[in-house]
């Protein structure tokens, strides 16, 4: 995610109604970018968006100039953070875009400084939403970590319109790919969060993740599976292997050209189930 190439694709988004652009906000000072994280745009807490860093393609950044990938069927979709500043929904909507999840939370501090717009200008304009967080397995307890997400927006409603929220679970910006954690210590602290996120809302959260990533760094457990639906981080023309667990996938972020792009593995009918269920 360049810095360059994020503030293209914004231009281009600019330039054809899909986006209008604002400051990325203003984040706590607790941890520092690596070289490689800065290198792809993340100068500071706060500005790790879904995949910033993906190993299955490749290892080459997320944000690229490459073609616009043919959307997979399904229902399609967008996530979106403070890079993306305030969306235009309407355009989106006239795009065929149905739901979108929104940048709620990092760690167990930070909160997305244009969640609020974001996710409330989603749902004005008939989109099925949700909130997701970047999870920083070792800031603090999953638990913890948890009750940040919900406290400030992560929860759900059967409302038909709001989606369970999304843990993001995928390659540290700030240092060792694992944060630091065998693979034992991770599912702990995963179970931990998906436990108090059921507790809090009635539902267990949907898992963000690369396959290389969770089978480096979570491994075989297979039990992740039965609790939470699988969003799957995969750049290409084919899903390809899941992680440890899932036989297929519920959403799956097949593109990030020229904003994050992500196909519901289902019909709109389904979609607004599992929104309500």
């Amino acid at each position: 995610m360049s810095r360059t190439t994020m503030t293209l694709a914004a231009a281009a988004l600019t330039a054809v109604g899909l986006l209008v652009p604002t400051g990325a906000g203003a984040a706590p000072a607790e941890r520092t970018p690596t070289a490689e994280a800065r290198a792809a745009g993340v100068t500071g807490p706060g500005e790790a968006a879904m995949g910033w860093r993906q190993h299955d393609v490749q290892q080459t950044p997320k944000r690229s100039t490459a073609a616009v990938a043919a959307t997979p069927p399904g229902v399609p979709g967008i996530d979106v953070s403070s890079w993306q500043g305030r969306v235009d929904w309407a355009a989106q909507w006239q795009a065929g875009k149905r739901f979108a999840y929104v940048k709620a939370t990092e760690g167990s501090t930070y909160t997305s400084p244009t969640f609020g717009h974001q996710y409330t200008g989603s749902y004005s304009r008939g989109f099925i939403r949700g909130a997701y967080h970047f999870a920083l397995p070792d800031s603090s307890s999953g638990t913890t970590r948890a009750n940040h997400f919900v406290d400030h927006g992560g929860g759900w409603s059967a409302d038909g319109k709001t989606l369970p929220g999304a843990l993001d679970m995928e390659w540290n910006p700030y240092g060792a790919a694992c944060y630091g954690k065998t693979q034992t210590q991770m599912r702990s602290r995963i179970n931990a969060f998906l436990d108090r996120y059921r507790a809090r809302t009635g539902r267990y959260p949907v898992i963000y993740t690369a396959t290389s990533w969770w089978n480096k760094c979570v491994g075989g457990d297979t039990s992740f599976a039965a609790k939470s639906p699988l969003w799957l981080a995969r750049y290409a023309s084919a899903p390809g292997t899941k992680p440890a667990g899932w036989s297929t996938y519920s959403f799956w972020q097949y593109s990030t050209t020229p904003v994050d792009q992500n196909v519901w593995n289902g019909t709109l009918a389904r979609l607004r189930y599992f929104a309500t269920h």
